[in-house]
């Protein structure tokens, strides 16, 4: 089996975990093991999308303790860093477990552009990336290290959002 590829969706535009989301679908459906791990969701709400996934089989892992500074300013940042090393940690365990045909990394761009991941992470984990494994990677600010090493890159680029005018975030489109 040849090696799998590495995608990223990154950019300020909406739609990179909904794209990811897509393709976890679309491979679900033709009998792909399927694993997301989300970084840095939400502890207060439940994407739409996950809860899709969940009810097709796809195993979805939100990580705990893991809101962002910019949703909660209260977010002990030492602990946060701690939680996210163990989830990287056992991120790269399913990932060499070589139980799954893809896995997506949602949000992950963010640790890298938050300053809580570098480059010895990225090396880390695509260096275990076992033969015929698809890796996503979803998140505004992708390294350019990332960028080099990845088989796809889609920018999401803003051009118009109706947040600019005081819409909140609605169930069932953005979340």
């Amino acid at each position: 089996m040849p090696k799998g590829l590495i995608h990223v969706y990154t950019g300020n535009g909406k739609g990179k975990t909904t794209a990811a989301f897509g393709l976890a679908m679309r491979a679900s459906g033709h009998g792909k093991k399927v694993l997301i791990l989300q970084f840095l969701k939400s502890r207060t709400r439940n994407s739409g999308e996950a809860t899709s996934a969940k009810n097709l089989g796809i195993k979805v892992i939100k990580f705990k303790g893991q809101t962002t500074p910019l949703f909660d300013p209260s977010v002990n940042r030492s602990e946060l860093k701690k939680n996210i090393k163990n989830s990287l940690l056992y991120s790269l365990k399913q990932i060499k477990s070589g139980g799954y045909d893809l896995i997506i990394m949602d949000e992950f761009n963010n640790l890298f552009r938050d300053h809580y991941a570098d480059a010895v992470d990225i090396g880390e984990i695509i260096g275990a990336q076992t033969e015929g494994l698809e890796l996503v990677f979803t998140g505004r600010g992708a390294p350019k290290e990332l960028i080099d090493l990845a088989d796809y890159v889609t920018e999401m680029h803003l051009i118009k959002h109706p947040a600019a005018n005081g819409l909140m975030a609605r169930k069932g489109i953005e979340f």
